[in-house]
């Protein structure tokens, strides 16, 4: 009877250690009890039942980097390019990714193989470097649509490599150099035109210059010689000023006569030596009269 008792209680303990089962950190285990789905075991100890429930799946839930096999894709403009890339997913639902598709990982490489071949051939050679984001984005978007079912979520896919033949890679490096001649002219031209510019603006700013130094000129002659016209007028004024209240004084017209015979016999000096002919009054002979006749002038401005 004891030796019963202690097979049971060995019987006992192996099925006991037999039933523990350690799940690891971001790990999930799929239960099933005869076949059937019982439970998602995750990160803990937990407990089976020996030879009615079994461990049919175990999942990681980290973040899993798939590399995606480099395939030939055609774009729009007709050229064969080698693409390959990476993409990263992550098990959300542990039961739909055991039951939901027999290999989600390979579904996945297939369904982002396609899809890269499908938009790559929306887009010309060109733009395929430009537009990587956008690829990567609707390669995100299309392959998560089908994943709901898998209990898989595609965090993002990345473009590794886009490798055109070497035909089209010599002619765009001839079209990249010529694109960079246009440029190097362009900015040449440029150049010149801004130089021409400079030019004309100096040439134009020195006209200027020169005008209102002109102007500037101009005016200070203009400014001075009215200072010189007004300076002589108001000496003739006061000159003439001081002869009236001379000619008012004792004497005064005495000296207006001899200043006037004066000027006369001088002015008629001067024409004699001028000219050859001359046309004289008739009473030029007589001094006094003509004499007579400028100091009656001189009376008659004085009594206005």
């Amino acid at each position: 009877m004891e030796y019963v008792l202690l097979g049971i209680a060995i019987i006992v303990v192996i099925g006991i250690i037999r039933g523990v089962r350690v799940v690891p950190q971001q790990s999930a285990f799929i239960v099933e009890r005869l076949g059937q789905f019982n439970r998602t075991a995750y990160a803990g100890v937990t407990y089976i039942i020996p030879f009615v429930d079994t461990v049919a799946y175990r999942h990681s839930l980290k973040e899993q980097a798939v590399d995606i096999p480099e395939q030939i894709c055609i774009t729009r403009d007709n050229v064969q390019v080698g693409v390959d890339g990476v993409i990263f997913t992550q098990v959300v639902d542990a039961r739909m990714a055991s039951y939901g598709i027999s290999s989600f990982i390979f579904a996945i490489t297939q369904l982002a193989q396609t899809t890269m071949r499908s938009e790559m051939g929306k887009i010309d050679l060109d733009k395929t470097f430009e537009e990587r984001t956008l690829i990567n984005a609707a390669i995100v978007s299309a392959i998560n649509e089908a994943a709901k079912l898998w209990g898989v979520k595609i965090l993002r896919y990345e473009i590794k490599n886009i490798v055109p033949p070497k035909t089209v890679l010599l002619a765009m490096e001839k079209q990249m150099q010529a694109e960079r001649e246009r440029r190097a002219v362009i900015l040449q031209s440029e150049g010149e035109k801004q130089s021409a510019i400079n030019v004309a603006e100096g040439q134009k700013q020195k006209v200027v210059l020169e005008s209102e130094a002109l102007r500037e000129k101009q005016i200070n002659e203009a400014t001075g010689q009215a200072a010189a016209i007004r300076a002589i007028a108001t000496a003739t004024a006061d000159g003439l000023k001081a002869v009236a209240a001379a000619t008012k004084a004792d004497g005064g017209m005495e000296a207006v006569q001899l200043r006037v015979a004066e000027k006369l016999v001088e002015q008629f000096g001067h024409l004699a030596k001028q000219n050859n002919t001359l046309i004289l009054p008739a009473n030029f002979g007589d001094i006094s009269s003509l004499i007579a006749t400028a100091m009656t002038v001189v009376k008659q401005q004085q009594v206005k």
